[in-house]
């Protein structure tokens, strides 16, 4: 079953470009009855190696920026371990909640994605460095507490403030995300919140879907797939964030 949940976050996610975590926690807590806070901690595992193979294979493109990466990690390698521990520190219903309304943000991230142009709102190197810093802060931090890669919002960061082209934002976030999530998900194994055998399934279920996912997406219109996405994200995130939802 792990092996089939990892496969299935892999493919959702090469599909519309997004990080298996999103699919892969509402499945584990709904399906196999994890804990929302193991749910997290075991799906950083699986991150890990997602950003790894995920970013040899845009640097084989050229898709890939070192120096953006490195300022991106340097601060999300801080926050990571802080956001775990903020995360093992909310009761079960809360970090239900907080889950519920970050996947609901991503589905609209998600919509407005096509129409994300490179701007350059930000110029000149010490700003665009800074600028760096404090979106691996954030994005360090919410993957810790949220089980999932940072791509969500590093990349309209780099698109939007740096004018970096959307290939190379999401190969760069990919890269950043890698130490990343290792420090996240030491942390949440220290706390107890990794479930080893599953993690185990989870890993080679997730490089295989993601591998099927991608291949798959070119032969389906991404404008449909983004819009049906976006909806299971919303309905899902609903369900975490209402009332009822909080205490299951």
């Amino acid at each position: 079953m792990s092996l089939l949940i990892g496969f299935l976050g892999g493919a959702f996610g090469g599909l519309v470009g997004l990080g298996g975590g999103t699919v892969m926690i509402p499945l584990m807590v709904g399906v196999l009855g994890l804990s929302q806070h193991k749910a997290h901690g075991t799906s950083l595992v699986a991150v890990f190696f997602t950003g790894l193979v995920g970013a040899l294979t845009y640097g084989l493109q050229g898709s890939l920026d070192p120096k953006a990466a490195f300022f991106l990690a340097l601060t999300a390698i801080l926050t990571a371990r802080l956001g775990a521990r903020y995360a093992h520190g909310l009761p079960e219903r809360e970090l239900k909640r907080a889950f519920g309304w970050f996947l609901m943000a991503v589905s609209l991230l998600l919509l407005l994605r096509p129409h994300l142009a490179p701007m350059g709102l930000v110029q000149g190197e010490l700003l665009e460095d800074l600028t760096l810093l404090l979106a691996g802060a954030f994005t360090g931090f919410l993957s810790g507490m949220m089980g999932v890669g940072g791509g969500t919002i590093m990349v309209p960061a780099m698109v939007l403030l740096l004018g970096m082209p959307q290939h190379t934002a999401q190969g760069t976030s990919l890269l950043a995300m890698v130490p990343a999530s290792l420090v996240g998900a030491y942390t949440h194994l220290r706390l107890g919140n990794v479930d080893r055998a599953l993690a185990l399934g989870l890993v080679p279920g997730v490089l295989a879907g993601t591998f099927f996912g991608g291949e798959l997406a070119h032969f389906l219109p991404e404008g449909a797939l983004r819009l049906v996405f976006a909806a299971v994200l919303l309905w899902t995130g609903w369900r975490y964030v209402r009332p009822s939802g909080g205490k299951r």
